[in-house]
């Protein structure tokens, strides 16, 4: 099992900027690739980004391709999501996902363990 627990999610403005970390605690060798997805009200969950093990692949939704940076220090069991020009729409629960089997693989069903997830809200 792999656990995981997100934070850094808040209030803020259109413009601004904030970081999310997501820290996977258990059977951490088994978070090969880990990803941020989102949650709008009304929505369905959507991929934001993804980072396999080690960091040599990534991906970003287009909407938030350049302003949005996920990282990963495998060493602290930790992943980030630095986002920047926030609009507000990207408001939005935000929640760490981890996948087991290392096949690059980043839609929703391909994950194996959640976050409960940090709320974002970014005003006009």
């Amino acid at each position: 099992q792999v656990q995981l627990v997100e934070s850094g999610g808040g209030l803020v403005q259109a413009g601004d900027s904030l970081r999310l970390s997501c820290t996977a605690s258990g059977r951490t060798t088994d978070a090969n690739i880990m990803a941020w997805f989102r949650q709008a009200p009304g929505k369905e969950r959507e991929s934001v980004a993804a980072v396999s093990w080690g960091g040599n692949l990534r991906t970003y939704a287009d909407s938030v391709e350049g302003r949005f940076t996920i990282s990963r220090s495998d060493a602290k069991n930790t992943i980030y999501l630095d986002m920047t020009s926030l609009k507000p729409e990207d408001t939005a629960v935000y929640y760490c996902a981890a996948r087991v089997d290392p096949t690059w693989r980043t839609e929703t069903q391909d994950f194996d363990y959640w976050g409960q997830g940090t709320q974002v809200t970014v005003s006009s």
